[in-house]
């Protein structure tokens, strides 16, 4: 936890409830122990596509769907996105839930590596939301830049680790190190790429905000 479990579970307290299909998703997931994006990650995203008002959205990272799904509720009339996932156990029940949302004809689910996905892609996407393995954001972020129009916001989830970020790589348990260390550089080139403008905020497990500049 980044910030006082009490003042998370006060402002969570606040959030307004969502459609019933997307809390019944929510409870499956957490039932079953699929990671889902958190609260207030939830109300930022909303927040986002009420001030973007994207378009088209590209999702690294789809799971069961929730977070396309969220998306797809509170994004204008007409937005496209497009999403990615390689676990296989996943897909189906991804594909079912946009089935039981009649979501199908707005939200496109691609099966494979996010690596090789995203190099087959063209276009340009006014908001890229990345929720895939940590240790990867660094390497899929050429691509990201490509594809995110210019005006753009990349939305990046986890990046905090549970406060782990801030540690000395030694204190991090060793199976964790190298995406420590992945993690701090994806930061770094994301406050220093020159056609970025960056802001870290310490929402849900840590997530930054790029606008890409025109």
């Amino acid at each position: 936890m980044i910030i006082d479990e009490r003042m998370v579970a006060f402002i969570n307290s606040l959030e307004p409830d969502d459609t019933p299909l997307l809390r019944e998703i929510e409870k499956e997931a957490k039932e079953t122990n699929v990671p889902i994006i958190r609260t207030q990650t939830q109300s930022l995203i909303k927040f986002l596509l009420a001030v973007k008002k994207p378009m088209s959205i590209l999702e690294v990272g789809c799971a069961i769907g929730f977070s396309a799904l969220l998306m797809s509720e509170y994004a204008p009339a007409g937005c496209q996105i497009v999403t990615m996932e390689k676990y296989e156990k996943r897909i189906p029940i991804a594909k079912e839930n946009f089935k039981r949302a009649g979501k199908e004809q707005s939200i496109t689910l691609l099966e494979g590596d996010a690596l090789e996905l995203l190099k087959e892609l063209d276009g340009a996407y006014d908001l890229i939301f990345m929720d895939a393995a940590k240790g990867q954001y660094i390497h899929f972020l050429p691509d990201v830049m490509r594809l995110l129009a210019k005006g753009g916001i990349l939305l990046s989830d986890n990046v905090l680790q549970d406060g782990d970020i801030i540690e000395s790589r030694y204190a991090v348990t060793r199976r964790n190190r190298t995406i420590h260390a992945r993690m701090r550089d994806y930061l770094y080139e994301l406050k220093h790429h020159p056609q970025l403008e960056t802001v870290i905020l310490p929402v849900g497990d840590g997530v930054t905000l790029s606008v890409k500049k025109d």
